[in-house]
């Protein structure tokens, strides 16, 4: 639909057809103002006027919103490139490119890369001080060192120095890249592989669109943020060429998650070969490119059979079931772990602190564990607000400058914010759950998140198809949250309000429970989790009650205790007992050495421009 009134254009209620109408741009400065000199094409939007030559056109809100996609692009690019000026940029010297003899014999004899291709992906060999290896060692001298350089739009980013006695190291404060990231300009397919050896492999075999992935096999894939629009969104087929080994199949399994089953090849070598440059090797330049070939898509078929399991059937015969994520909150990991793929519905009265225990948590679980999250949160306006009660949680102090908040700390935790923590801001679109779950499976594709936070259900907007009773409704919305938690590898945190809860006899309210969720019984049966928020106003405690976890391995129901610091934000496991006059509250000795690692660890200076 065009807005034509907004550009100043009477319409007169038409919305198709041509009309004559006055035109703004000229209405003013003109002897007969109401003379209709415009045409209007209401169909098209194409408007000129006969007086002043005026020739524009009014855009329809698919348009506009594309523009402003746009727009938005340009900034989050101009952002990226604002962002590389902090990084160092080492220099590259042309001069390495002539390899001493004992880097060729390496790379040519004992790995089989011609010279002609170490020389076009500009393979280096120069002199390095490398770091001292063991405790209490001195600095060595420099070391001859291969240098596999990382290029993006033929500047030098970065550089892995690597001697022939296999010590690595990078360029400190150099910004991490894929390895061969130009290869992938006007490529509508392209591999990926798991160190720079294999690239150059596949690019010996004449398969010059890979690149590898920038800090070898690791489930963390925040180096494809940057680059997933830019490079990756237009491909078609992406082979996965990773090692065979646990971390290659880690690393194979989130670059699945993030670029979708749909257009992922898997590439298999010989059962006696773990990588492609070993494929080369010992079964020679054919059998590789039949492995390359031969790459199998996914099955993307409902049925599965054990063959199918087969390595997940491996790992739980190895490992056994294991425990899930923790969040750091002693008393709470003993009853409760998380994983991905499962729904967590939290409950419990209004005023309880619902929505800041679901922050305690998700900032724990991307502080712990790097899982990046997303909230459709419409009470937490405006956005600004909820910013603030995040850096108060994770900063440990008010949010004002008299309080002591040194502004550089605010600006290193508003830095690691925006790379973890996202917000879907509520618009026109924005509370049906079918924009929810599309915005959010974007947001894994662009940004690897692995929370969804929808805080509180009854701001969803309701859409019951023809016939169907609200327990339909919800129950067909928690199959939804559980489908999209299981295909995107995700953890889905539905906030949802009980019921009135009434009195007893004696007139005392009775604690919420997880079947007092108001809609239907289903929210019991089909979320995998269940929490209910308690807060003590007598006591000065909060208790959150653990009501079901599906799977005996990450836990079992039961309740615990914490205080709560109104000044920040933050929970701290405490312990009640009885005594003769009720309950008494005793802090555990909890250190606060939680946060203090975890600042340490995320909040890096920033560095100068």
């Amino acid at each position: 639909m065009r807005n034509f009134s907004q550009a100043g254009i009477d319409t007169g209620g038409r919305t198709s057809g041509k009309i004559r109408t006055t035109c703004p741009k000229c209405k003013d400065t003109r002897t007969h103002p109401e003379d209709k000199s415009l045409s209007v094409d209401l169909d098209t939007g194409w408007c000129h006027c006969f007086h002043c030559e005026a020739n524009f056109r009014v855009p329809d809100s698919d348009e506009e919103r594309q523009r402003q996609r746009r727009l938005d692009r340009q900034q989050r690019q101009h952002e990226a490139q604002s962002a590389t000026r902090r990084y160092v940029r080492p220099s590259f010297v042309e001069a390495n490119l002539n390899l001493p003899a004992s880097i060729a014999d390496y790379l040519v004899g004992k790995r089989g890369i011609s010279l002609q291709t170490l020389r076009q992906l500009k393979v280096t060999g120069q002199y390095e001080p490398m770091p001292p290896f063991g405790q209490g060692s001195t600095p060595k001298d420099p070391e001859l060192c291969i240098g596999f350089n990382y290029f993006e739009d033929g500047r030098l980013v970065n550089t892995k120095f690597r001697t022939l006695q296999k010590a690595f190291k990078m360029v400190k404060g150099a910004e991490l890249i894929p390895y061969n990231l130009d290869s992938l300009k006007g490529a509508d397919s392209c591999y990926i592989v798991e160190g720079e050896i294999d690239a150059l492999t596949l690019h010996e075999v004449g398969r010059t669109a890979v690149v590898s992935v920038p800090a070898g096999g690791n489930t963390n894939s925040a180096w494809l943020d940057r680059f997933m629009e830019s490079h990756f969104d237009a491909m078609k087929t992406i082979y996965l060429a990773t090692d065979t080994d646990a971390n290659g199949l880690k690393m194979r399994h989130e670059l699945i998650r993030r670029f979708g089953e749909e257009r992922c090849r898997i590439v298999t070598f010989s059962p006696d070969c773990k990588d492609a440059n070993e494929e080369l090797l010992r079964h020679g330049r054919d059998s590789l490119l039949h492995c390359l070939d031969q790459a199998a898509e996914l099955p993307l078929e409902d049925v599965v059979t054990a063959a199918d399991l087969r390595e997940d059937l491996q790992a739980l015969f190895e490992n056994g079931l294991t425990r899930g994520a923790e969040t750091g909150l002693a008393n709470f990991d003993r009853l409760c772990t998380f994983e991905t793929g499962r729904l967590l519905v939290v409950t419990g009265r209004p005023g309880d602190g619902k929505s800041e225990f679901v922050d305690e948590l998700v900032t724990r679980l991307a502080m712990l564990h790097d899982w990046k999250a997303l909230y459709f949160s419409p009470e937490n306006q405006p956005l600004a607000l909820h910013q603030c009660k995040l850096i108060e949680r994770i900063a440990g102090e008010k949010f004002r400058r008299s309080s002591g908040l040194e502004p550089q700390r605010v600006e290193q935790i508003v830095d690691w914010l925006s790379e973890n923590i996202f917000h879907l801001q509520p618009g026109t679109e924005a509370y049906t759950l079918d924009h929810v779950l599309a915005t959010a499976r974007r947001m894994v594709v662009r940004r690897g998140i692995r929370i969804l936070v929808i805080d509180p259900l009854n701001r969803l907007e309701q859409q019951l198809a023809p016939g169907q009773t609200e327990l339909q409704y919800i129950s067909d919305l928690l199959n939804r949250l559980s489908r999209f938690a299981m295909q995107n590898r995700c953890l889905v945190i539905l906030v949802a309000h009980p019921r009135k809860v009434n009195r007893n006899p004696l007139g005392e309210l009775r604690r919420v429970e997880m079947n007092d969720i108001n809609g239907s019984a289903d929210f019991a049966n089909k979320c995998d989790y269940c929490l209910v928020v308690e807060r003590d106003r007598i006591g000065g405690c909060t208790r959150v009650h653990v009501e079901k976890v599906r799977f005996r391995h990450l836990g079992e129901p039961g309740s615990c205790c914490f205080t709560y610091n109104k000044d920040c934000g933050r929970y701290q496991p405490c312990q009640e007992r009885q005594n003769g006059n009720g309950r008494e509250l005793f802090d555990v000795d909890y250190p606060d050495s939680f946060w203090e690692a975890c600042l340490r660890e995320h909040l890096k200076p920033r560095q100068s421009a």
